[in-house]
This record gives C-alpha cells, sequence and structure tokens, in this order.
C-alpha cells in the first residue's frame, strides 16, 4: 500500500491485509499504512471515523476487525508460544500507529490484552501459557483482560474487590464485582488478581485464571457497561461473581504471588503506556503546527509560537528517550530495570501533560473545535486521565521509589557501573526478553551512573562550539542535583521511607525522575556518535535539559543562538515530510 491510499477495507476488497512482516520496524509501517491516512475524510479508520465512534461511544469496529485480520493480537504472544512478542520496545514502536491515532484503540484493542496475559507469561505453567496464547491468537486482542481494574483507587493491588476462598473439595470460590473493567464485556478469558489470605500483607492475594465458558451459570453476572469521560469508544463495564467455583488448576504459579506477580509485570506496563502515548501527543503536536502555520508564507509559523512548538518537540524527544530506555532495559537489564519503569511512568506523563496545556495555547480556539481537522486535541485531553491511571498510577509508582531511595543514596549513587551504550539506542539489538526474568528486590541506578559518565564524557567536547558548551554545563548541573539528591535522600527520616505520607519523600522522588529523564537524553544524544543525524545535532539535547533544568531549578545556561531554530527546523521539516516526531523518525501514512 502506497502513502495516502485507502487500505483495503475501505476499497470493499474482501482480502484480509495478509501477515505482518518480521523486523519490529517493518511491523510499525505495515500498521502505519494498514491504517491509512488519518486526515482523508473517506478512510474509515481514519481521524473522523474514529472521532465518530467516539462520540457514540462505540468501540470503533470497523478498525477492530481490520487489526484482528492483520493479526494484532500476535504481538502480545511471546514467539515461543507462536506470536512476535520478543522485546517490549519492539512492542511499543509496533503500537504507536494505533496510539497516534486513538488512545482508547491503543489500550481497548491493544496493551490491555497483555496486562491480562503478563501474570501468565511470568509464572503460568506450559498448559497456562499455550491456553492464553491459543485464545489470544484464535480470538484476537478483545478476548483477555485483567480484573483488577479500579479507577477509584488507581488499580491498588490491595483492595477486596475480589476474594477467593479454598473450596472444600479443592481450587476456589471468587466472590466479589468491580464497576469498571475494560473489555469486561466481551471477554472470555480473566486474569483475576483476588485475595486469598484474611491477613494483609505481600502474600495475601493470588492470580486466577478464568474461563468464562466453564463457569457455572449465573455465578458470573456481567454488569451494564460503565460511561466514563474519556476513552469513551473503549468498552467499559462491570463483572460480579458470587459464589462461583473456580478449579484448582486456575490458580496461576502459587497462593501468595499476587502481589510479587503484580509488581513483576507492571514494570512492563509502566513503561508501554508512556512508550506509546507519546505516539497521541506527536499526534497533538502535528495539530498545532498545523494551526500555526495555515495561511502562513514559506510554512513558518508566527515567531511567537517558535519557543513554545520547539520546546514542545524536544520534550517529546526527552519522553521518547526515557521511555525507549526503559523498555530496552526491560530485556537488557532486568534486575535494574524496575527503577527506570517507576520513574518514567511517574515523569512522563506529567511531562506530556504540560506539553498539551502549552498547545492549547498554540491552538486557541482550534482546541475547542470537535471536527475532523483539530478534534483529536480535544479527545486527548479527555482520553488521557484514563489512560494515565493504567495498570500503575502515580501512587504505586511512588511506593516503589521512596522506600528505595535511602538505600540508593548510600550504596548506589556515584559508584555504580555504567550500563552498556546500547542501552540508549533504539536500534540496537538485545537479547530476547522473559517475563520470568524480571526482579522487583535490589537493583542499581544505572542511569544516574550513566549521567555521570555522560558529564564526564561531554565536559571534554566544550571546544567544539557553544552548544557543547551549553551541554557540558547542563550536565554538570545534573550531576551537582544528584549529589543534592544523596545527600537528602541518605537523611530521610524511617517513617518517611515506608509510608507516601511525607511530601519530602514524594518531591525527591519526582526530582530523580526528572534527573534520569535526563541522564536517558544524554546517553541518547552520546549513542549517536558521528551519525550525521539530527539526534547527533546537540541542539535537541540543550532544549530538551534545559526544560527539565528548569522544572528543576537547577542553574541553566542560556540557550546558545540556533538552539531553537535547529530544533524547530527538524519539526517543520518532520511536519512538512510526513515523518513522526519521535526518536525513530518514520515515515506515516497520509
Amino acid at each position: 500500500m502506497t502513502t495516502g491510499t485507502l487500505p483495503a477495507s475501505a476499497r470493499g476488497t474482501p482480502a484480509g491485509p495478509g501477515p505482518a512482516p518480521p523486523g519490529g520496524a517493518e511491523r510499525a509501517d505495515h500498521y502505519e499504512r494498514l491504517l491509512g491516512d488519518p486526515d482523508d475524510a473517506r478512510n474509515p479508520h481514519g481521524r473522523a471515523a474514529l472521532l465518530a465512534a467516539d462520540d457514540r461511544r462505540e468501540t470503533p469496529a470497523a478498525t477492530e476487525a481490520l487489526l484482528a485480520r492483520a493479526g494484532l493480537a500476535a504481538e502480545f504472544v511471546p514467539r515461543e508460544l507462536g506470536g512476535r512478542l520478543t522485546r517490549p520496545d519492539v512492542l511499543a514502536r509496533v503500537l504507536r500507529p494505533l496510539f497516534r491515532r486513538d488512545v482508547a484503540l491503543g489500550f481497548g484493542f491493544g496493551i490491555t490484552a497483555l496486562f491480562g496475559a503478563s501474570a501468565v507469561w511470568a509464572a503460568g505453567d506450559d498448559g497456562q501459557r499455550a491456553e492464553v496464547a491459543g485464545r489470544l491468537l484464535r480470538g484476537g486482542a478483545g478476548r483477555v483482560t485483567i480484573l483488577h481494574h479500579e479507577l477509584a483507587h488507581a488499580n491498588a493491588i490491595l483492595r477486596d474487590e475480589f476474594s477467593a476462598r479454598s473450596a472444600p473439595g479443592g481450587g476456589f470460590v471468587v466472590d466479589g464485582r468491580k464497576d469498571v473493567v475494560i473489555n469486561a464485556g466481551r471477554a472470555d478469558t480473566f486474569v483475576m488478581y483476588a485475595r486469598t489470605a484474611t491477613a494483609a500483607g505481600p502474600r495475601s492475594h493470588s492470580v486466577l485464571l478464568l474461563d468464562a465458558a466453564e463457569l457455572p451459570a449465573g455465578a458470573l453476572r456481567r454488569l451494564p457497561r460503565a460511561a466514563t469521560t474519556g476513552m469513551r469508544g473503549s468498552s467499559f463495564s462491570g463483572l460480579a461473581f458470587d459464589g462461583c467455583p473456580v478449579p484448582a488448576r486456575a490458580l496461576v504459579g502459587e497462593t501468595g504471588d499476587g502481589v510479587s506477580l503484580a509488581l513483576r509485570t507492571y514494570q512492563v506496563n509502566r513503561c508501554l503506556i508512556p512508550g506509546t502515548v507519546v505516539a497521541g501527543v506527536d499526534s497533538v503536536l502535528r495539530l498545532a503546527v498545523r494551526a500555526a502555520t495555515r495561511g502562513r508564507d514559506g510554512g513558518l509559523p508566527a515567531r511567537r509560537w517558535h519557543t513554545v512548538l520547539a520546546g514542545v518537540f524536544a520534550d517529546l524527544l526527552a519522553c521518547d528517550s526515557m521511555a525507549v530506555t526503559g523498555l530496552r532495559a526491560l530485556s537488557l537489564l532486568p534486575d535494574d530495570a524496575h527503577l527506570i519503569a517507576a520513574a518514567a511512568k511517574l515523569t512522563v506523563p506529567d511531562l506530556l501533560r504540560e506539553n498539551l496545556e502549552e498547545l492549547s495555547t498554540v491552538l486557541g480556539a482550534l482546541g475547542h473545535d470537535r471536527g475532523p481537522l483539530y478534534g483529536g486535541f480535544q479527545k486527548l485531553v479527555r482520553d488521557l486521565p484514563v489512560a494515565g491511571l493504567g495498570h500503575a498510577g502515580t501512587a504505586a509508582c511512588l511506593a516503589v521509589l521512596v522506600p528505595q531511595l535511602p538505600a540508593l543514596a548510600r550504596r548506589s549513587w556515584l559508584r555504580t557501573d555504567e550500563p552498556p551504550g546500547r542501552l540508549f539506542l533504539p536500534e540496537a539489538p538485545l537479547p530476547a526478553f522473559d517475563y520470568r526474568r524480571l526482579s522487583v528486590l535490589g537493583g542499581e541506578d544505572v542511569l544516574v551512573a550513566s549521567l555521570v559518565g555522560s558529564a564526564e564524557r561531554i565536559g571534554a567536547l566544550r571546544p567544539a562550539g557553544p552548544a557543547w558548551a551549553a551541554l557540558a554545563d547542563l550536565a554538570e548541573s545534573f550531576v551537582t542535583e544528584v549529589r543534592a539528591l544523596r545527600a537528602q535522600c541518605a537523611a530521610l527520616p524511617e517513617a518517611a521511607r515506608s509510608a507516601l505520607v511525607d511530601p519530602r519523600a514524594c518531591m525527591l522522588a519526582e526530582r530523580h525522575g526528572l534527573v534520569l529523564a535526563a541522564a536517558a537524553c544524554l546517553g541518547v544524544w552520546l549513542g549517536q556518535d558521528g551519525t550525521g543525524s539530527f539526534l547527533d545535532d546537540p541542539a535537541w539535547a540543550v532544549l530538551a535539559l534545559s526544560r527539565i533544568g528548569r522544572r528543576l531549578g537547577v542553574p541553566v545556561p542560556e540557550l546558545p543562538d540556533g538552539v531553537t531554530a535547529t530544533v524547530l527546523g527538524e519539526l517543520l521539516a518532520r511536519h512538512r515530510e510526513g515523518r513522526s516526531f519521535d526518536l525513530y523518525d518514520a515515515p506515516l501514512a497520509g
């Protein structure tokens, strides 16, 4: 399919789209072309059709059918089980065409299936793994969902929506309900986190794999659809279990493994959410550039918008650097990845929300337009809070980071060896990913180690010019911030380490997250090593780190002449040529 043409289903051709190609970049391009030009009003998978479905609170049936025929669900199944899942960073790249068009589509007919299946990939026996793989490969991504989704408390695992008590003859009896579960009305496979112990603690919950077809009549009730402010095209509804008998073979792993499995598998979710949602903000930045350049000679926006547009583009690259680094760490450094994952999920959504606020000033009245040209802005503003609650809210990320800050300050920061350079290279090969290798205990803060090493190397580049000198100053400011964080975190009182009631501890975790974002940017920039690409130019890194530094309040040098113009020029060129605004600089349909 050539750029700008309609997919086969739009032309009435009965043939399916054919198998996806083997490589990650090729599969991402395959889905991008399959979904077609988002601005083409005739495209049933374009922005107009997706917005109309959202207005009707309907799932985009034609687009879901297209993706089902394309075998999208295979992206969530490990390769050894017949699917295409080999690395989380590749998965995020493959899913960006969905999220670029509709965050609700990306969740509802996308990564929610992986969130459900991940506990089985991590701890299921051979039969359970084969069973879930088969259901996804045969039935599509909407057939598997996860049961601990509760918007009211950000999906906290230690809540009593579901309980499972031991049955006299073996197995369990399940009770409880949830009123807001994505895909509850159409899924036939449920991965349930249920309380199996009366006492609170790390062994209080277990994971059960349930087949709706095997449950006795009346034991499971599907509740009415729930209306949500955002992701209105996703199917949220409820489930109630009333004395429902469940066989012993439904247990995933061992009794009491639920909290541990959640902590291990959430690492992937925490990186995938920012690693895919950046594509949604990419689309909004595209709308803002369209608004700022319409009717302008030479396609150049008014000067008052140069700083905003270039700054948001730099932020988007910073967010992508952090997300992609975290996703790659899951494969390369499974013992250390949980720190990066929690920091990415804590930091990136806040940066993206700030970016949307900035872009709203560029869009002006067009930001309230609900039509196909600019309606994607309002939709994303509605969708992001629902997507952001995902399966690891801010409190959950703080709960991972805060208790570890004092130990990291004492034993890791400014002492740990740097990670391999390929951690920061999106195209570099990695070992195959395995959920069973993920750890949630200990680990080193490899990004802080990378920051220190990057600062030393960049310091030697000062003579190369003003932009290099500014980048060296910025890197040194962030290392100084690490030293301050080390002193403050080491001095945290014991009470602040075990609970999220001390605002100082939460503030320090947020500052730490911004430092890691800066470290990821520097790692990506240094990794270019003379490629001659835009990412090899220090301009974007200078602008990105300057904006992060101002958020932290660390010393930030004046921007050298030409930095904003260089970044803005790349943004406008990518917009004009139809290329993505992320690290991959990929061609887009349209």
